[in-house]
């Protein structure tokens, strides 16, 4: 998997993934005016107006991005439907080229870790046959259960050529309560680097990198750089530019001597840029498409500047 990824980033000439993170607020009011007419104000009125607004930014950013990442919760609290939506998105995404990053952040043990990872990378049984549920091509874990948790995804990855991004160093301001805990030998996020690093040895592709990556954040660039350095095989995604504070100043560190090495997440700054005071009074609320379009494009030039 990471090969494909690598290879769409140089084919794009752009690292970014858009976050189809869709929250009510984000959408343009005449889409939700019409589907709540049709659907009442229901939880398939919301699916429908997330398959919407995915698909129109989709339309307008496929030709210049490699990937994108839909969060699983933004869909999930909508039950049935949402979940419906959400692997509607996914589908429509291959549809149009881009890999897909399942943001699920899930980890268990045993046959629950292997169920998570049979449902979102692998086949589910079904009477003797074999059927794929929700096919990304990525997704995020935690690992704080170890390798026993780690190990029926790495599995997966291997039979259905999938990958992985295991939580790091996460952007949130919260992470250091754990993550930078001292510990013998350094602190938790480094030990957790490490074995990251470790796990995903059979996983590494022809470019040198693993489809076992890692989740660091671009708000905190320092410890970024130093992980960059001290796990080389480990292809990064980077959530925090933008909207959480992270620049393309902090991003720089994240790459290697290529400009390869790392893929930049960006959810509302793209999906909700025609809010955005920079686009406003560019863009009306109906060409939501094109703001978000034209931040995808902003955003490309920002990061080029650094790598």
């Amino acid at each position: 998997m990471i090969d494909l990824l690598i290879n769409k980033i140089e084919e794009k000439q752009n690292p970014t993934v858009v976050g189809l993170d869709p929250r009510l607020d984000f959408i343009p009011e005449f889409i939700k005016v019409e589907e709540f007419e049709r659907h009442e104000k229901t939880p398939k009125a919301v699916a429908e107006i997330f398959l919407r607004f995915n698909k129109a930014i989709m339309d307008e950013t496929y030709d210049l991005i490699p990937a994108v990442k839909p969060q699983i919760a933004m869909y999930e609290q909508y039950g049935h439907e949402g979940i419906r939506a959400y692997i509607e998105t996914i589908k429509y995404a291959k549809q149009k080229g881009l890999l897909v990053i399942g943001d699920i952040k899930r980890s268990d043990i045993a046959s629950t870790a292997e169920a998570y990872s049979n449902g979102h990378i692998g086949e589910v049984n079904i009477g003797g046959e074999s059927v794929k549920i929700y096919e990304e091509d990525a997704i995020t874990i935690s690992p704080y259960l170890g390798h026993d948790s780690i190990e029926p995804f790495i599995e997966n990855c291997k039979r259905f050529n999938r990958g992985l991004f295991i939580l790091l160093k996460t952007s949130n301001a919260g992470s250091g309560e754990i993550q930078d805990l001292e510990i013998k030998g350094g602190k938790v996020y480094e030990r957790v680097a490490d074995l990251i690093s470790e796990w995903g040895k059979e996983l590494v592709g022809e470019r040198g990198y693993s489809s076992t990556g890692a989740v660091v954040g671009a708000t905190y660039p320092e410890q970024l750089a130093e992980l960059r350095r001290s796990i080389k095989n480990v292809f990064f995604l980077v959530p925090g530019y933008g909207a959480q504070g992270g620049s393309a100043k902090d991003l720089k560190g994240a790459f290697d001597k290529n400009g390869l090495g790392a893929i930049i997440n960006s959810s509302r700054g793209i999906i909700a840029a025609y809010k955005n005071q920079k686009y406003i009074n560019e863009f009306t609320e109906n060409e939501f498409d094109k703001a978000a379009r034209q931040a995808v494009l902003d955003m490309k030039a920002d990061i080029q500047s650094v790598i």
